[in-house]
């Protein structure tokens, strides 16, 4: 039970910065993260990491399938980590 409250802590906190960096890189005019690798963490059990940078740092607010699709996999997995953690 513990290494996956590690796991969660990690992965989220990878999509948190990863969201930053895009942000910065994104003003710069530089390479950026591919939006396939967002996605992937976000779905890896990273949503609310990449929820709260796209929030914090204003980042992909003006996507709708971001906007839309990052809180919608946030309450899937909010709900299956409570399944899992009740158990």
């Amino acid at each position: 039970m513990h290494l996956v409250l590690i796991f969660f802590i990690i992965i989220n906190g990878y999509g948190f910065f990863m969201m930053r960096a895009d942000k910065r890189r994104a003003v710069q005019h530089k390479w950026r993260v591919p939006e396939r690798r967002i996605w992937l963490t976000a779905a890896a059990f990273g949503s609310a990491g990449v929820w709260l940078g796209m929030i914090l740092v204003r980042h992909k607010t003006k996507h709708l399938s971001f906007r839309l699709g990052i809180p919608f996999l946030f309450v899937i997995q909010a709900a299956l980590a409570g399944f899992y953690f009740m158990n």
